[in-house]
């Protein structure tokens, strides 16, 4: 076998080289893309940063606001209200005013974010160390946002065509956060291969870990060899079994994974390098299979035999408001909850029937603890969750011969002429515009409030954690649900319909109030995804806002109605209250967490509330 310490030749070609799936490099950036990025992020942050009150816009009248900024600057700009209290701000129509050197105040057309964050640091109330970091984060964003407008994209009826994975690396990110691409830990060349935008396939490198050091678990259904019978071709486990016996190596004490190939470069290498060194974490190979990362980066689709599982794998590296590794007790439990959230789902015929709801099962696991800071209390968690990972049942498997599957999230990407993709699948499935909105809004609501009033459990389904799946004529028929440990809640109330719970006397899953339960639903289905939906709607099919957000509020109540058995938990987990807490993400980021390194995962805490539109249609 090759030094054991470092990536064979042909590992690095087969990590930096993908020759089977040519693809157009993301371009250099020119002036013109930079600011048309820039402009569209400026609008984005003034729209959710006075959404999330850590700045005040003032109506001057005729559409148009102003924001004035402690450092004397001003920022007018045209928008439309929308619900929640938000503002769509026109990207073309922000000016920059502050004073001039005769101290006349001088107006200029604005394009420019990372002016705007220095202008309006002191107002906000952050310091200039994260000042100084959040810029770095914004830097990275605008860097591939402007790549992409040079690169350019496809139309909204060619991306119809695209798988669920080819899709994916097509979408922009997080619809709330400003600095959805901040990635700190990669560099530009790292951004170029392993982001999703780069739309370049990865081969994982492979690992056998010592059983002192490491853990499989699995469903009833999956034992570990059965999972590495699934994932590796018989051939290859016995060309790396023969190899780790020339070493004098005992295959069967050791339990194998996948690493993502830059976690293992610049993490395990350095962090595990004793390990590495003493044979107790032996490399094996790169993976016969090519993979592309999703939104999430971290998780993994397997497109050289896409029945195959998708992969969750640790990433140090800082990006949308966390660092992206996997924590030992999501490893540990994902297995068990999948297990108890299937029999609910057989047991359940509204899922299982009516709805056919998929839940995507993190079938089998890895744990791997750090040997020696695993041993000290309050070491930050981003350095004790570099290595395990977690297999998820891919969407493809469970896909019909005519069905489609996308994210949630990609029902919001508009191309480049300007065509929302939910326009365009309306279009070709030739509904009227309303009836696909209800078919869309059953689709997703049903499972969700079955799940949330009869069970008292959220999954925390944004975008990105939520996939539909549409019939031949474009109409969404299903809904796909993953990302189960840690965004799994479940209410401590007694709910005697979850019987007995997977996670015994070590609590798995987080227990919350049921107007956090509640909340998850409201923050990442209405206001973090149809609060960007319904002025799509209404500018390109023709639905106005209070329409969209009327059928909303009638699938809620059409439920509701078929289910009085559960009418006890309505007001519980009430989605229809005036007013619901406001949870500011880009404010938790640049004003309440900042860049402290912490031992925990933090909390968000309310910070005022917001109007409720489906209160009042």
């Amino acid at each position: 076998m090759p030094d054991r310490t470092t990536p064979s030749e042909n590992d690095t070609d087969a990590e930096q080289s993908p020759v089977d799936h040519p693809v157009p490099e993301l371009p250099d950036v020119g002036a013109g893309a930079w600011r048309e990025a820039n402009r569209r992020l400026l609008a984005k942050a003034l729209g959710e940063w006075t959404f999330e009150a850590m700045l005040k816009a003032v109506e001057t009248g005729d559409g148009e606001y102003r924001v004035d900024l402690d450092s004397g600057v001003c920022y007018r700009f045209r928008a439309q209200p929308r619900a929640f209290g938000w503002l769509l701000v026109e990207p073309d129509s922000v000016t920059r005013v502050a004073a001039g050197m005769l101290g006349d105040e001088i107006g200029q057309p604005a394009w420019d974010a990372l002016q705007f964050l220095v202008d309006a640091a002191g107002t906000i109330g952050t310091d200039s160390s994260t000042v100084a970091t959040y810029l770095t984060e914004l830097e990275s964003t605008l860097s591939v946002d402007a790549a992409r407008i040079a690169r350019g994209g496809e139309t909204a009826r060619q991306l119809r065509e695209l798988d669920h994975a080819e899709l994916d690396c097509r979408m922009t990110g997080h619809n709330l956060l400003v600095a959805n691409k901040g990635r700190i830990g990669f560099s530009a060349a790292d951004i170029r291969r392993y982001a999703p935008e780069a739309r370049r396939p990865v081969r994982l490198q492979w690992i056998a870990i010592h059983r002192g050091l490491a853990e499989f678990r699995g469903t009833s259904e999956l034992s570990e060899q059965e999972t590495l019978a699934r994932e590796l071709p018989e051939d290859v486990r016995a060309d790396w079994e023969a190899a780790l016996r020339a070493e004098g190596l005992d295959p069967g004490a050791f339990v194998w994974m996948p690493t993502h190939p830059w976690q293992w470069n610049h993490v395990v290498q350095v962090l595990h390098a004793a390990d590495i060194a003493q044979r107790r974490i032996v490399p094996l190979g790169p993976s016969p299979d090519e993979y592309l990362p999703g939104q999430s980066i971290r998780t993994m689709a397997n497109i050289t035999t896409p029945g195959r599982f998708d992969v969750k794998l640790p990433l140090k590296i800082l990006n949308t408001l966390v660092w992206r590794g996997i924590p030992p007790h999501c490893t540990m439990g994902a297995p068990v909850v999948t297990q108890w959230l299937n029999g609910m789902l057989a047991d359940d015929p509204v899922l299982s029937e009516r709805t056919r709801t998929v839940l995507l099962g993190e079938v089998a696991s890895v744990t791997v603890r750090h040997p020696y800071l695993s041993q000290v209390d309050e070491v930050p968690y981003q350095h004790l969750e570099t290595l395990g990972c977690i297999w998820r049942e891919s969407a493809v498997s469970y896909a019909d011969p005519d069905e489609r599957i996308r994210t949630f999230a990609a029902l919001l990407h508009v191309d480049d002429d300007g065509v929302a993709f939910v326009a365009e699948l309306v279009r070709a499935s030739g509904l009227r515009a309303e009836d696909w909105l209800r078919r869309m809004f059953d689709t997703v609501l049903i499972p969700i409030m079955q799940v949330l009033y009869r069970y008292g459990v959220t999954f925390n389904p944004h975008g990105q954690n939520t996939l539909l799946g549409f019939d031949e004529r474009e109409v969404p028929r299903r809904l796909y649900l993953k990302d189960f440990v840690d965004d799994v809640c479940v209410s401590f109330t007694d709910v005697p319909e979850r019987g007995p719970e997977p996670d015994g006397h070590d609590h798995v899953l987080p227990r919350k109030h049921p107007s956090v339960i509640r909340q998850h639903v409201m923050d990442q289905v209405f206001v973090g995804h149809f609060r960007y939906l319904a002025p799509l709607c209404a500018d390109q099919l023709g639905v106005p806002e209070s329409r969209f957000w009327s059928l909303a509020r009638q699938a809620i109540l059409d439920f509701q109605a078929d289910h009085p058995e559960l009418s006890d938990r309505f007001g519980e987990y009430d989605l229809l209250s005036p007013e619901i807490p406001r949870y500011a993400l880009n404010r938790d980021r640049i004003v309440v967490t900042r860049y402290d390194d912490r031992a925990l995962r933090h909390a968000l805490h309310p910070n005022g509330t917001l109007p409720n539109p489906l209160a009042n249609h």
